[in-house]
């Protein structure tokens, strides 16, 4: 039997990435972009604990209802057939979401030891996080609540530290001292020089049944709302559904505040490795291979005389001239132009397309849905056009609108209709017509993507115009 039995890794994943816009939107957010190597971070972070040794159990994803497919389907990518996939109805920071899925894990072993990853950091270092899970798991063993320290390598404002005492597990860890904020350039610079003080990665490892004992110790009134918002939960399809109302009434806390600092079980376990939280194009800058020039690029991209410089081209030619220390991010609707000693501060952008309800803040012209993707090509005055993918064996929900009237065109695969009492296939090159108000349905019953345009036109052209009849993803109007 592996050691690595009771082991079951929460995979924390309901942050947004404002800081990584355009590429990283509310509804498609950076956990889930292939920002590397045409992979995900939510997929590195899968397969990273998959890594460890076929004993992990499989794991436990705690993320955002919106964002509920995307994290099953990049599962599936990653071979993962039995996950349970936890949905919170809002965002209540790193305690609440934790103690669900401790609460989640118990369900399935009364002795289980989670480890708990964000889904959006860089860790490259295979060999050295596994040791490191080792040492972990001696210290739960004696109800220790791990985290792991990174070994700083500069003087980081943009990090929390944690300063270190006594000596744990042959030295190979040791107790929390204390936990500091993000600091100051000459605190930081003190704090490295030092010596005893880590980055604090957000990664944890502890007994599901210490941290909980902790929680109800420090935050009895956290711990109890996240207990009764849990009991209530229902199950949708794959999904562990959370009720909102509940979950609503738990306080928003990081686990650091409510746990961590505040405990007397804290040890770290030191980690030497090129991580990288990814908290900004600054950030994603460093964790990329770059060229004589520090120059970074991703795309159609071509440079003169630059240097510093990220520049990520995602649909056309992006050229620049002269440039330092510079990003350039270009997406299908927009493009973003900062200092990169100013990428911080990309999330002032969003948070003004947000107060001025702009559509970009949330979406890509490309929008996934469970059953494939469509994307806007072109729209104006009563006509918006789309091309639209669907996944094979996969279906849109039975539905039908009140405003407007649609044209399918097929340009690739086989689409089989449903257009009021008539069904019927559809092959490369053939249409058909959706009056305003008929009830149907596009399915692609073929082993190929099923490719089309769409052409709407009407009065209100909304995504909310829709009510649906029949839906296999669980989804309401």
């Amino acid at each position: 039997m592996s050691k690595y039995n009771q082991i079951i890794p929460v995979i924390l994943s309901g942050g947004s990435g404002t800081r990584l816009w355009p590429m990283s939107r509310k509804l498609y957010p950076k956990q889930f972009i292939p920002l590397r190597n045409g992979r995900s971070l939510f997929q590195d972070t899968v397969a990273r604990v998959r890594n460890l040794e076929n004993g992990v159990q499989e794991p436990i994803v705690v993320c955002n209802d919106e964002h509920r497919f995307m994290a099953a389907e990049q599962l599936r990518l990653e071979e993962v057939k039995r996950a349970d996939i936890v949905l919170e109805p809002v965002g209540r920071n790193t305690a609440p979401a934790i103690a669900l899925a401790a609460l989640q894990a118990l369900q399935r072993d009364p002795h289980a030891v989670l480890l708990v990853l964000p889904a959006d950091h860089i860790l490259d270092t295979h060999d050295q996080f596994a040791e490191a899970v080792d040492v972990a798991l001696q210290l739960c063993a004696e109800d220790y609540l791990v985290t792991f320290g990174i070994t700083p390598t500069r003087p980081e404002t943009g990090y929390g530290y944690i300063k270190v005492g006594i000596g744990l597990a042959d030295n190979r860890a040791n107790k929390v001292e204390w936990f500091y904020e993000k600091p100051q350039l000459t605190k930081a610079k003190e704090y490295v020089a030092a010596g005893k003080y880590f980055w604090n990665s957000g990664m944890f490892m502890f007994r599901a049944t210490a941290i909980l004992n902790e929680l109800v110790k420090f935050e009895d009134t956290l711990a109890a709302d996240v207990k009764t918002a849990f009991e209530s939960r229902s199950k949708d399809l794959d999904f562990i559904r959370i009720q909102k109302d509940e979950f609503a009434n738990c306080k928003s806390e990081s686990i650091d505040y409510a746990v961590m600092e505040k405990t007397n079980n804290a040890a770290m376990v030191p980690l030497s490795s090129d991580w990288n939280d990814v908290g900004s194009w600054h950030a994603l800058w460093e964790s990329s291979q770059q060229d004589d020039n520090a120059n970074a690029t991703t795309g159609d991209v071509l440079l003169e005389e630059c240097e510093g410089c990220y520049v990520h081209s995602s649909n056309r030619l992006v050229t620049a001239v002269g440039m330092k220390d510079t990003v350039i991010v270009e997406t299908a609707d927009a493009i973003m132009v900062t200092h990169r000693g100013h990428s911080q501060k990309v999330k002032n952008i969003v948070g003004k397309l947000t107060d001025k309800q702009r559509e970009e803040a949330d979406i890509h012209r490309k929008v996934y849905r469970p059953w494939g993707d469509y994307e806007s090509i072109d729209c104006a005055d009563r006509f918006q056009v789309k091309r639209i993918t669907v996944n094979p064996k996969e279906r849109l929900s039975l539905q039908k609108h009140h405003h407007r009237a649609e044209h399918w065109i097929v340009v690739n695969g086989t689409a089989l209709v449903t257009r009021g009492e008539e069904e019927f296939l559809l092959s490369e090159n053939e249409s058909t017509f959706i009056p305003i108000g008929t009830i149907h349905r596009l399915e692609n019953p073929g082993k190929i993507p099923l490719e089309l345009i769409e052409v709407q036109s009407g009065a209100y052209l909304g995504e909310d115009d829709i009510e649906r009849f029949d839906d296999e993803y669980g989804r309401s109007d």
